[in-house]
């Protein structure tokens, strides 16, 4: 795994030198949209305590005009993210965080459909010119080997193929760790959630405009 995370941190150095800062209107907050599923909506937390609010509190911390919406339904999948996709742009931002597969994983569903929904969302956002930061996934392991490396694989393949920005595992330092999860195990809690957020920063903030 260390050797994977090695791999995949040269490839966003490969891929970051071809992405430059998003940009708004002046004096107008950029727009960053997180389409995702539970982990994104935060199911079990209080509204404050979501991935979004708690991005962006963190990154005007930092000095950021921001506004980071929640676009996380809880249950959805890479389908159901594709099939709302319209309707979640009506905010017009300027960059997506694409946080989507856990739920495709949950219920052992092809990669390969996973793989054809991300790449279906990812071409339809740059071709209406907004930034992307795709953010990694990874299978349970009791689905078997086979399995997990074709789910896992799919998304620093994507993010290659497509040259945008990439996150490796959207729950890293925060997966199976009791502290950081509610008591169902699988959705963070809202000390995990900050350390995602503290970790997923330095991935974003290049993308962003200089406080």
């Amino acid at each position: 795994m260390k050797v994977f995370l090695l791999r995949v941190g040269l490839l966003w150095l490969l891929l970051g030198s071809g992405l430059g800062a998003v940009t708004a209107a002046a004096g107008e907050p950029l727009r960053i949209l997180v389409l995702g599923d539970s982990l994104v909506a935060g199911y079990g937390l209080a509204p404050e305590e979501a991935f979004p609010p708690q991005l962006e509190s963190a990154l005007k911390d930092l000095g950021h005009n921001v506004r980071v919406i929640n676009a996380g339904v809880s249950g959805d999948t890479s389908a159901g993210g594709l099939a709302r996709l319209d309707w979640a742009l009506a905010d017009q931002p300027h960059l997506v965080i694409l946080e989507l597969g856990a739920n495709d994983a949950l219920r052992a569903l092809p990669p390969e459909e996973t793989r054809q929904n991300l790449d279906a969302i990812i071409r339809r956002l740059k071709a209406a010119k907004i930034a992307v930061l795709l953010t990694g996934m990874r299978a349970p392991r009791n689905l078997g080997r086979a399995y997990y490396s074709k789910f896992d694989g799919l998304y620093p393949e994507l993010a290659a193929r497509h040259r945008v920005a990439f996150y490796p595992f959207f729950l890293q330092d925060v997966a199976t760790v009791p502290a950081y999860n509610q008591a169902d195990g699988l959705h963070p809690n809202a000390a995990g959630v900050r350390v995602i957020v503290q970790r997923l920063l330095p991935t974003l903030r290049p993308l962003l405009p200089e406080p």
